[in-house]
């Protein structure tokens, strides 16, 4: 349970500052202010559930997409965002491209970096 909660907070965390690094990079890329944590939400969820899909999908009919699976699910994430209202908006193709980069690689370092400290506070103790 406690890694489920770790796991989560790190989620949304590592979302959230992957949503304004995006935004503030890309003038296309536009988060509105009360859409902001819905679009965080549905990111978290959407590649939660993506990604296995993802994962299953690729392996059973394009194995060379395997790679780019997180990439994908980000995508796939930042389309069922910007569906719904008040939360982003991205024009221009590369836009799109850009942005499933960006936030895909601030939640994946992001992740593995937060979760390298959770450990190491939890098994390490902490040294303070």
């Amino acid at each position: 349970m406690l890694r489920f909660f770790i796991q989560t907070t790190v989620n949304l965390i590592t979302a959230a500052v992957g949503i304004l690094i995006t935004a503030a990079i890309l003038p296309d890329f536009r988060v509105q202010p009360l859409g902001f944590i819905a679009a965080v939400v549905v990111v978290v969820v959407a590649q939660a559930v993506l990604g296995p899909f993802v994962l299953s999908m690729s392996r059973k009919y394009a194995p060379a997409l395997l790679g780019g699976i997180g990439i994908i699910s980000t995508l796939v994430a930042l389309i069922i965002a910007s569906v719904l209202p008040g939360g982003i908006t991205i024009t221009g193709m590369a836009t799109w491209i850009s942005a499933a980069l960006i936030l895909w690689l601030c939640t994946a370092l992001g992740g593995w970096l937060l979760l390298f400290l959770a450990a190491k506070y939890r098994i390490g103790g902490y040294e303070g």
